[in-house]
């Protein structure tokens, strides 16, 4: 197993005032050329946002966007007609395609909003645009991985148009499980949300992450009650 590790404080980081976000691969004006992307997976922010902030619309192409809020309120409005309120214990996919606009503002005016905005490269150009949107607590099992993307229409959680699995995983502390990759060929960006756990002798904490290659399974130790999204994804973006 070859493993990458990418600590919370080396992440890119701006504050717009009404954003503060963290950029695991450079995006925006931030840019390192050691952190472009991990295989398909090209953007994972991590941001605050907000009571009553958010952004513009804005287009989107030729992309798989994946939106989960950790807490409040998201407004989502695009160019598909699709007006809907995302809430924390749900998540958000939307295949770009050949071109979608919308925009994204905290629906509360008295509180933030912290999520996860990532984006996947899909493996089909130019499809038509979707939009999808399920609640995940349904799908939560404790201290073993739980589905919530697939690439299959028919499987748990939402689907993209990518050879990606994206599981949670709720660990109480000194629980240990075993992650088996669904595919061969793909590796697996373990981000941490909260608490501290172990992959391979590497220990991370909260907002650590950990680029997991050359190897069909790997096992989570937690030190704490901790939560963490495993991110499989094809090693290379098409």
């Amino acid at each position: 197993m070859q493993t990458i590790f990418h600590a919370a404080d080396s992440r890119g980081s701006a504050n717009h005032g009404w954003l503060q976000a963290k950029h695991s691969f450079s995006f925006a004006g931030w840019f390192n050329p050691e952190r472009i992307q991990f295989g398909a997976l090209r953007v994972l922010n991590d941001d605050i946002i907000q009571g009553g902030m958010g952004f513009g619309t804005h287009p989107h192409d030729n992309m798989e966007i994946i939106t989960i809020p950790l807490r409040g309120d998201l407004e989502h409005k695009d160019s598909m007609g699709n007006t809907e309120v995302i809430r924390e214990g749900e998540i958000q996919v939307m295949s770009a395609g050949t071109g979608v606009h919308h925009s994204e503002y905290n629906k509360n005016p008295d509180r933030e909003i912290n999520l996860l905005q990532l984006w996947i490269f899909p493996n089909k150009r130019n499809v038509e645009p979707r939009y999808a949107q399920i609640p995940i607590h349904t799908l939560h099992q404790k201290n073993e991985p739980f589905q919530i993307l697939s690439p299959d229409p028919d499987d748990q959680g939402v689907w993209i148009h990518q050879n990606a699995w994206f599981h949670m995983l709720d660990l109480d502390a000194e629980k240990s499980v075993y992650y088996d990759l669904k595919a061969e060929g793909n590796g697996v960006y373990a981000f941490v949300i909260e608490g501290e756990a172990e992959i391979g002798e590497q220990v991370l904490g909260r907002r650590d992450a950990l680029g997991i290659t050359e190897t069909a399974t790997f096992e989570v130790t937690a030190h704490q009650d901790s939560q963490l999204l495993l991110i499989e994804v094809p090693l290379v973006a098409g």
